[in-house]
Formats: C-alpha cells, sequence, structure tokens
C-alpha cells in the first residue's frame, strides 16, 4: 500500500476541489460576513429587528458559499440544486427595503469567494461598505426627521385649516395622508417633517391651545407595526 501523500490531499480533494484555497476562501468569506453584521448594526438605518436579521449575515455567507463550492464542480450537483429551489419557498418577513440589500450583500460575499474570487470580491465588497459609510448610512448626523403625526379632536368649532395653521410654523414640509371627518369626532393623519426650531413640547403647547382635549400621536414615519 502506498504511503498517504497529506499534501496531495490538501491540494486537491480528488473531486477537483482544492482544500487549502478552499479552506482559505471560507475563512476571508466569514471574516467579511462578521465585518458585515457589525457594519448593518452600527450604520443601518433600521430601528428594530437589527439582531434578528444581523445574526442571520454569516450564516448564509457561510451557507451560500458551500452550496457554490459544491454544485460549481458537478453539472448534474448544479441542475438539482435548482429543482431542489423550484420547490422551496422562502417566506422571510422583511419589514424595509434595506434589509433585504444587506441579505444580498451577504450573498454576494458568499457567491464570491465561493467561486474563488478571493480578491477581486474583499476589494469590491470593501469600496460597497466604504460607499455605504460615507454617504448612505445612518450617520450621527443623519437623523430621522419624518414623522406620522395623528390628530382628532371633538370640537365642531375647531377647523383643519387652524389646526395646519400651527403645524406650519413648525414643520418644513407636510402631507395630509388621510381626513375623516363626522359628527361626533374628526381625524387627521399627516406626514410631518419639523423644522430646526421644532421642540416636541412648545409644538404640543400650542396645538393644545386650540382645544386642550384633543388627543395627539407621534410616530416616525418608517415604522412598521
Amino acid at each position: 500500500m502506498n504511503d498517504l501523500n497529506i499534501e496531495e490531499l490538501l491540494q486537491n480533494s480528488g473531486d477537483g476541489v482544492a482544500i487549502l484555497p478552499t479552506l482559505f476562501a471560507f475563512f476571508i468569506c466569514l471574516v467579511m460576513a462578521f465585518m458585515l453584521r457589525k457594519f448593518y448594526e452600527q450604520r443601518s438605518f433600521s430601528l428594530t429587528g437589527k439582531s434578528h436579521i444581523s445574526s442571520i449575515l454569516p450564516i448564509l455567507s457561510a451557507v451560500v458559499f458551500i452550496v457554490i463550492v459544491v454544485v460549481k464542480s458537478s453539472l448534474a450537483l448544479s441542475l438539482g440544486l435548482v429543482g431542489a429551489l423550484s420547490i422551496v419557498r422562502f417566506r422571510t418577513p422583511i419589514k424595509e427595503p434595506e434589509e433585504l440589500v444587506y441579505l444580498f450583500l451577504a450573498i454576494a460575499i458568499g457567491l464570491g469567494y465561493g467561486a474563488g474570487h478571493v480578491l477581486i470580491t474583499t476589494l469590491l465588497i470593501t469600496i460597497t461598505m466604504a460607499v455605504i459609510y460615507f454617504w448612505l448610512s445612518n450617520n450621527n448626523d443623519s437623523k430621522i426627521n419624518e414623522y406620522n403625526f395623528v390628530i382628532s379632536w371633538a370640537n365642531s368649532g375647531i377647523t383643519f385649516e387652524s389646526i395646519m395653521e400651527v403645524i406650519n410654523k413648525y414643520a418644513d414640509a407636510t402631507r395630509l395622508v388621510r381626513l375623516d371627518q363626522n359628527s361626533e369626532k374628526n381625524m387627521a393623519v399627516l406626514l410631518l417633517s419639523p423644522n430646526e426650531n421644532f421642540a416636541f413640547e412648545k409644538f404640543l403647547g400650542e396645538v393644545r391651545l386650540i382645544d386642550p382635549e384633543l388627543s395627539v400621536t407621534f410616530y416616525e414615519a418608517e415604522t412598521s407595526w
């Protein structure tokens, strides 16, 4: 029996997959995926659900890497994968488009490294994250400045126009989303962009001067409940 050549085994597994380069690419894939996870947690605009999405990013990249490594050397496995995916229905509750973008980035990491393009994948992912960091991410000076403003009142002597006169003092822009008026109660829903002089207590105090019994609700415009 011939002695086992460990060096040859590490260089090639016998099915066309080079062991050492693949392990190296997998290691870099995981490093980049965990960097993406940290990047998402710190720079994302999302206010809720960050831990849920960020926790699956490294796993997603690793799974895609493994799938690509397995199927890229076999046409039969590739066709089998297509057939399997055609009967699987993915129903991930994505609330915000940004979450989908980061999921695609995680998939791109797995695809690039799984295909063996270590250098170009590292370069392109790094450039992409740099662009997000400097121009598109949630910087410290980039704050959410749009709110849904819901106001309801029962006093028939109060007009919607009188309420808008007060709101316009504190808003750069307003957009009427909904207005309900009936004999018992009136309600208006507005998309409000506060100006630089906006202060909640001051704004609410002036609104309540119109009618102390009116009801007011604020919530961030991108919130999904």
